[in-house]
């Protein structure tokens, strides 16, 4: 079973990709879903950490 900080890494293209992973375009689109998804969240994360942070 993967690790999901593998999984994160192989997303932004940092940890190695698995050579058994099928190589289709429907893959390769979910896979450009799943970094557009994550980085929003990372950024609506640091949002909301600036914001409670200011509010102190």
């Amino acid at each position: 079973m993967k690790s999901v900080w593998q999984q994160i890494l192989r997303y932004f293209y940092i940890g190695k990709k698995d050579p058994n992973a099928p190589k289709t375009s429907y893959v390769a689109m979910m896979h450009g879903m799943n970094r557009i998804s994550i980085m929003l969240f990372v950024i609506a994360i640091i949002i909301m950490i600036i914001r409670l942070i200011r509010r102190h």
